[in-house]
């Protein structure tokens, strides 16, 4: 399954990082005010299930997004890919041997 990131790649990978991180917080954000603003629940609850959410979201950012490497890309892209974060497009960026590798480890995240 692993192959030699290509420097195609890289820099698809690069620019669609950055779009693709901007998307994931904006979600985020929606998240948090969904919940915030949730009157049938106690402030205390809103709270609690805040944080939750934010640990959860954190973790995700982290896998997907820090440390942007060539050794990490594969991963990392398959995160990004997992949680909805391309459009058909710019996942069209990358070469064949990527997207198929990509879509084979976004399965292994589901595990």
């Amino acid at each position: 399954m692993a192959h030699d990131v290509r420097e195609s790649d890289w820099k698809a990978f690069r620019q669609v990082q950055e779009v693709a991180l901007d998307r994931f917080c904006k979600r985020i954000l929606a998240e948090v005010a969904d919940l915030i603003h949730d009157g049938s629940r106690s402030y205390h609850d809103r709270y609690r299930s805040l944080w939750s959410l934010l640990r959860d979201r954190d973790e995700d950012v982290a896998r997907a997004f820090d440390g942007p490497r060539r050794s990490r890309l594969l991963w990392q892209l398959a995160a990004i890919h997992h949680l909805g974060l391309l459009e058909p497009d710019e996942f069209a960026r990358f070469t064949p041997e990527t997207r198929e590798t990509i879509e084979s480890l976004s399965k292994e995240l589901l595990r």
